[in-house]
């Protein structure tokens, strides 16, 4: 089945190359804001928006009163009108708030381009991207399916990075019939029904100390200064550090759940309101639960696999997965083991949990 699949690689620009890697960043971004200017004042005027097509036919118009903006990839401009237009889609169907201009110092900064008559083509170690030239790139791994987009970003830390979108012809993985119920949670990251046990990383405890030291010295430095402006890439480089050991390890545990199970079974969590608790909201940010449960779903759908969930509030934990015995005691999350007093099973609290998961999943 065809899907689309990204690929993320780290760019190599040479100064030429980064020099119009940024004008073209700054150019998108005016287009977005003239016409996000022009969308709200007809709005206010007459009641009703502007769609992608009316104003893509004055992108043309504008280019004529201001010649420099045709010294960009012009795809990347015509990328961010119909950013504007979806914005505006979403708002109304209430997926998001409604869209808000873009400041240049916004720390993440990006624009699209699409394939066209072969304008974006991967040649040896280097990307043809359209403007650009050959740009280098850490190539590591090789790009499948046919191009459709490529996004180059520019990141909080400096670096620069071309995300590309293909169409990829995946086969479902052969059917098994083994299925597995994972617990989450913060001494452990994940605890499955076959006993598997994966203990939390705690990738931002790992670099707490560095980031302490940084933030300090970001806050006694003069904003926008020359010093602050270092200490706030270092700030932004570890943050970057964690969010790649995070996603490294978790694509690793979920692919092979995916590989090994035809059925997939989780808990449905609520983690938003989970992290108003103020002891633990540190330690439920730091075990990324929600992305877990992403790349299980993508991937399952991809490969042909099940995923089933528990409902909310049903009491994995504190019933006995041999009688059926609830016990309230168990809500208390210092009791890692207990004895029921039905079956005189004596049961780990997270192993248990699992095993009412697989159970209970529909």
């Amino acid at each position: 089945m065809l899907r689309h699949k990204a690929y993320k690689f780290r760019l190599y620009p040479s100064p030429e190359q980064e020099t119009q890697m940024r004008r073209t960043l700054g150019f998108a971004r005016f287009v977005f804001n003239h016409f996000l200017a022009a969308w709200k004042e007809t709005y206010e005027t007459t009641g009703k928006g502007l769609s992608y097509n009316a104003c893509a036919t004055q992108l043309p118009g504008l280019k004529q009163a201001l010649p420099w903006l045709k010294e960009v990839d012009s795809i990347a401009l015509q990328s961010s009108v119909r950013h504007v237009a979806d914005g505006f889609q979403r708002f109304f169907k209430k997926q998001n708030q409604a869209p808000r201009f873009k400041s240049r110092k916004h720390p993440v900064q990006s624009y699209t381009t699409r394939y066209t008559n072969g304008n974006i083509a991967v040649k040896g170690n280097t990307i043809q991207l359209p403007k650009l030239g050959a740009v280098r790139f850490a190539k590591s791994r090789e790009v499948e399916g046919r191009l459709l987009s490529a996004t180059v970003r520019l990141a909080p830390s400096g670096k620069w990075f071309v995300s590309l979108v293909s169409e990829v012809d995946i086969q479902p993985l052969p059917v098994c019939e083994q299925a597995v119920g994972i617990d989450v949670g913060i001494k452990h990251l994940a605890v499955t029904s076959d006993d598997v046990v994966i203990d939390n990383p705690r990738h931002t405890r790992r670099y707490e100390k560095q980031l302490a030291i940084w933030q300090r010295r970001m806050a006694r430095r003069t904003r926008g200064g020359s010093n602050w402006n270092h200490a706030k890439r270092k700030v932004a480089r570890l943050h970057e550090k964690i969010r790649n050991s995070r996603h490294d390890a978790l694509h690793k545990h979920t692919t092979k759940w995916i590989r090994e199970n035809q059925t997939i079974c989780l808990e449905d969590l609520r983690i938003m309101s989970m992290m108003k608790n103020r002891k633990l909201a540190k330690h439920i940010a730091d075990a990324p639960w929600g992305e877990m449960s992403r790349q299980l779903h993508y991937k399952a759908e991809w490969y042909g696999r099940t995923i089933k969930e528990v409902p909310t509030f049903v009491p994995t934990s504190q019933t006995c997965h041999i009688c059926g015995a609830i016990h309230t005691a168990v809500r208390d999350l210092s009791v890692r083991e207990w004895e029921c007093g039905g079956c005189q099973t004596w049961h780990d609290r997270d192993g248990n949990a699992a095993q009412n998961i697989k159970e209970m999943a529909v």
